[in-house]
């Protein structure tokens, strides 16, 4: 026997329709079925920030990218006078 596990969602009817690969056209299937619905989850925070991880980065990644200077004794050095332009219209 090969369990088939996946999550589906129930249409508006309150009907769940299943699709079922067997891998194969012909023959008979034993088929048994459980249905358990998803726990509630909390409500999400509105003002809550996603993490990098949660965006799609991989762990770690904008915590050390490449080419940062990792020296705590590293100034910026000074940076020249910008002129002043006049403004875009």
């Amino acid at each position: 026997m090969r369990v088939i596990q996946f999550t589906a969602t129930a249409g508006p009817d309150g009907v769940l329709h299943l699709s079922i690969p067997v891998g194969s056209a012909a023959g008979e299937f034993d088929v048994a079925v459980g249905v358990q619905p998803k726990p509630a989850r909390p409500p999400a925070d509105p003002n809550r920030q996603p993490t990098p991880e949660e965006l799609g980065w991989p762990p770690g990644f904008l915590e050390s990218p490449y080419g940062s200077i990792r020296d705590e004794n590293f100034v910026r050095p000074p940076q020249p006078f910008l002129e002043d332009r006049m403004p875009v219209e």
